[in-house]
């Protein structure tokens, strides 16, 4: 079932409320506009508190090497944004 939209709100809301022209009212979402009129809230920052309450929900583990950190050891870490080289063998003699 499609929600209905009190538009008349709406602009007055957007126009008189926010002050916006009707132009850039026009070009926003509905979802712009009810995150520009506080109805969106977005996701709080992490408090301490809650990522002590993380930390003792997933506690890290000893990994192969004994340091939290179970990447294997015998190879090379990969830097973050850089994808591994992919060896080709030369078939051209074939």
């Amino acid at each position: 079932m499609a929600v209905k939209i009190d538009w008349p709100a709406l602009m007055r809301a957007g126009l008189h409320g926010l002050g916006l022209t009707p132009d850039v009212f026009w070009r926003l979402t509905p979802l712009e506009l009810r995150m520009m009129l506080g109805a969106e809230q977005g996701a709080s920052p992490l408090t301490r508190a809650r990522l002590e309450e993380l930390a003792a929900a997933f506690p890290d583990a000893k990994g192969r090497n004994g340091d939290g950190d179970d990447r294997d050891a015998s190879r090379p870490a990969r830097r973050a944004g850089v994808a591994p080289v992919q060896h080709r063998r030369d078939h051209s003699g074939l």
